[in-house]
């Protein structure tokens, strides 16, 4: 039996934590005027993108957002716009603030009664220094609110938003210089390099390029950061199969971990957490406030398109017969690229217009036959650009990325084994075709680092170096799904994308993989997770930072409320 004594204890003990929690959630307001004063007054409540429409929807306000809705510097130029629009919402619960993505322009009001704020934080920080980070870290070991990072919202898998978090917003570090004779902090020997903040997006890296004469290695899309997920994920691009993933090329990092310390991560220090910088993922391990890229000379394109205007089933089955027959032999001569159901285009930096022109002399014969045989729209273009930053300009434009919409992405990648035998490619275009049949939107990218061996230093899954494509594709909701048909979609791309984990191994990016990735550790980082274990434990004991599939990540968090 429990002893009276005893039994006053526990209660009287009990008693003590309610009325910590109590003093806690009471002294919320004073911690806050405590972090806004510490970041000089940029903490602000986070709004959703379209929220002025429910409080004018005939405000000229209003209507900028339903013009822009679609548009993704609008909805990256603002904390609660994000590429997908469930990230802005609470899935499981259905609040939310969004307006019809495939009418944003409907003269008629919203139908939902209220705007509600769903997944986007509460608060956000203007982040412009180290010490606003560190003060954002302090804050949340006082109150148990959870702290995201977010820099554009061009995000697949919700990381930069949970419900009741801070966000550390850091779009508005756009520092961004060249130097020819770059020494990372401890080290000797100089690089080339471009060091841009945290703000900076791929759209206006490559226009400082053009204008330093320079090549800097990127993604596809402009809006995209050059200094968060995309690189900490790994990094690909078209020319990563011979210039190496964003993770091969940086040269530094300047972080601030969770114990509020501004630390330099390169090669010469803090080497472990450089490691883990290099591919193990982002808002995990600190918050980057730069990097540093490797600079490369100017290179010329040989450029090849094939393209046409509608969907055919047959014309589809035929360009990626040809793709997949040629698949290895391509990606071992440095080609790069992207294809979906009705166009392809391939890029080249290192051959010359004679050997190019011979090594795609399958695609140019199908391409030609397709003209020939006057299908709507069909086009051949063979194309020579004298920079990376003409061709991106050119093929590359606004919104590369679907913008605006619910989105459920899934990926795989591709190995050379998938490559060796007849029988093998067969099964591949089959497998393809089949994930294409239930969510049309499949793409192939031609960025794997085939040609580019690495040192092993990086910590992305090895898979990516035996590998030739990288597979994505999509399905999507509308604005007012319920909970069972967005959960719906969700296993519908996974259904998709399983034709392919079929017959690959357990590989794919963590950036754009399916939510609900079986196995992820092993998919994503492959033998690298516990390393990088040991090094999320050691830089964030606490777990002040946590997200979605992320290494060391606690499924059971709050923060993860509105996942379904």
């Amino acid at each position: 039996m429990l002893s009276f004594a005893l039994f006053t204890l526990c209660a009287l003990a009990q008693g003590s934590l309610a009325t910590e929690v109590a003093q806690l959630r009471l002294s919320e307001t004073d911690l806050l005027k405590e972090l806004s004063d510490r970041v000089e007054g940029r903490l602000y409540a986070g709004v959703p993108f379209a929220q002025p429409c429910w409080s004018n929807f005939k405000s000229s306000t209003c209507e900028s957002i339903k013009k822009n809705y679609l548009n993704e510097t609008s909805r990256f130029d603002t904390l609660g716009g994000y590429i997908n629009t469930q990230w802005e919402t609470c899935q499981a619960t259905g609040q939310q603030c969004l307006l019809d993505w495939e009418d944003p322009l409907n003269p008629a009001p919203p139908s939902s009664e209220t705007c509600q704020l769903g997944s986007i934080s509460d608060h956000y920080i203007d982040v412009r220094r180290a010490a606003d980070v560190a003060a954002a870290f302090d804050f949340s070991r006082k109150s148990g609110r959870p702290i995201i990072v977010k820099n554009t919202g061009h995000d697949y898998k919700g990381r930069s938003s949970a419900p009741g978090s801070v966000a550390l917003w850091t779009h508005n570090l756009k520092n961004i210089s060249y130097d020819a004779q770059f020494v990372p902090e401890g080290c000797v020997r100089p690089y080339p390099g471009v060091t841009m903040g945290a703000g900076i997006q791929w759209g206006d890296a490559y226009e400082f390029a053009e204008a330093h004469n320079i090549t800097l290695v990127g993604g596809l899309d402009k809006g995209v950061g050059t200094s968060g997920g995309w690189l900490m994920g790994g990094g690909h691009g078209a020319l990563t199969n011979t210039m190496g993933m964003g993770v091969d090329r940086v040269l530094q990092f300047k972080v601030v971990t969770p114990d509020g310390e501004l630390r330099v991560a390169n090669a010469c220090q803090n080497e472990d957490l450089f490691f883990a910088l290099r591919g193990g993922g982002g808002g995990t391990y600190g918050v980057v406030l730069e990097s540093t890229t490797l600079a490369s000379p100017p290179v010329t394109l040989q450029v090849y398109v094939v393209q046409w205007t509608n969907s055919n089933a047959t014309l589809t089955s035929g360009l990626w017969s040809v793709l997949v027959e040629n698949g290895l032999k391509w990606a071992e001569e440095g080609w790069g690229g992207f294809v979906d159901d009705k166009s392809a285009i391939y890029i080249s930096p290192n051959l010359d217009t004679v050997r190019a022109n011979a090594s795609m002399s399958p695609l140019i014969a199908f391409g030609e036959q397709v003209v020939k045989d006057g299908i709507e729209g069909a086009t051949l273009l063979v194309l020579q650009f004298p920079s990376w930053g003409t061709f991106f300009n050119t093929f590359a434009g606004d919104n590369s990325a679907a913008i605006g919409v619910n989105l459920a992405l899934a990926s795989r990648l591709i190995p050379k084994a998938n490559f060796r035998t007849a029988e093998n490619r067969s099964d591949l275009l089959l497998a393809l075709l089949k994930s294409h049949d239930l969510t049309p939107g499949l793409r192939f990218l031609m960025s794997p680092p085939t040609s580019y061996p690495g040192d092993g230093s990086t910590s992305v899954t090895p898979a990516w170096r035996d590998s030739v494509y990288h597979i994505t594709l999509i399905s999507t909701w509308n604005w007012n799904a319920t909970a069972v048909e967005k959960k719906a979609q969700y296993d519908l791309s996974s259904r998709a994308i399983s034709y392919l984990r079929a017959i690959t191994p357990d590989a794919a990016y963590s950036n754009e993989a399916d939510v609900y990735e079986p196995n992820h550790e092993v998919a994503f980082w492959g033998n690298n997770y516990e390393r990088l274990l040991q090094i999320k434990r050691k830089y964030d004991p606490e777990q002040l930072l946590d997200c979605w599939h992320c290494v060391g990540w606690n499924p059971n968090s709050r923060r993860f409320a509105c996942y379904l």
